[in-house]
């Protein structure tokens, strides 16, 4: 009885060493869950569904943010709303940005060549901060998490070092999939609500012909829509995709009557699919399916 009390004592001990993590959105936090394994479950802030640009975080997500012992995200130029939280956290407190870590692929804005001001005089330049969706991206933070997570734990880092090989492989085989889904529209532009995907454009060589807002959380002007119709009237692109955290609505309103195909809304954070740690390599492949999937 004694034996089996110590091992009980020893696991929990054990368990309790890993560290509490948070984490800002669905590929981050399925990034942290492959590293992580059967150690333990990241926190998840977004909600499922939820647009990272425009969230509010609760009175306990705050608390858990302050309580982590390491908090994960892209970066202020993303999820502006943990600027705060992370700044009243101690100055030892570890906290890992993905976005602007050594060896990170960043990329400036202006995929589609929309970089005017609309009627408000927003306009959308800078870095894009959606850099999650280039694989190799993903493959390096999966290492940048790993050391991260061995210097608070190092009793466990060579389950973390494991992991990371079994992730990169599911990540490696998500991109091959994605490559041969995308085989038959490479050539084939397309337009889409947000210029969030120039990073995946990049990586699997694609061409985004337009967007319908020129930002994350900016309105599109009149000047704006009435270019982009006249885009799609000299055949820009054959389609065009609503986004899922938007209403579809105003891509329907564009494409009637334009000979323009509407394909299914695209997800470029993975905010309806089932977290975890498969979540990332998932949403590689279902934006190939997506893309694939609009008509000629």
């Amino acid at each position: 009885m004694r034996c089996i009390i110590s091992f009980l004592l020893a696991s929990t001990a054990a368990l309790a060493e890993v560290p509490a993590v948070v984490t800002d959105i669905p590929p981050v936090q399925s990034l942290v869950a492959a590293v992580m394994g059967d150690l333990g479950q990241p926190v998840l802030l977004l909600d499922r569904g939820a647009s990272p640009h425009s969230f509010q975080l609760r009175p306990s997500q705050a608390r858990a943010v302050a309580e982590a012992d390491l908090v994960v995200w892209i970066g202020p130029g993303l999820t502006p709303w943990l600027e705060k939280p992370l700044a009243n956290r101690p100055k030892t407190a570890a906290a890992l940005g993905l976005l602007a870590a050594e060896g990170t692929h960043r990329q400036e804005f202006g995929a589609t060549g929309a970089t005017d001001h609309d009627e408000e005089g927003h306009d959308h330049h800078g870095t894009d901060p959606h850099a999650w969706l280039d694989p190799d991206n993903g493959r390096h933070w999966l290492k940048l998490i790993a050391a991260e997570l061995s210097r608070l734990d190092p009793e466990n880092a060579p389950a973390y070092a494991a992991n990371v090989k079994t992730a990169a492989a599911a990540i490696d085989k998500a991109e091959a999939e994605a490559t041969a889904i995308l085989a038959p529209v490479k050539d084939q532009p397309f337009i889409a609500f947000h210029d969030a995907y120039g990073y995946y454009t990049a990586h699997f060589g694609l061409t985004l012909a337009g967007t319908v807002a020129l930002g994350d959380a900016v309105s599109p002007g009149a000047r704006h829509l009435a270019a982009l119709r006249d885009s799609i009237a000299r055949g820009a692109a054959p389609c065009i995709f609503p986004e899922v955290q938007h209403n579809p609505a105003l891509v329907a309103q564009i494409a009637e009557g334009s000979g323009i195909a509407v394909g299914p809304p695209l997800d470029p954070s993975g905010s309806v699919l089932e977290p975890g740690s498969g979540l990332y390599p998932e949403l590689i492949r279902s934006l190939a399916a997506s893309l694939a999937a609009c008509p000629p």
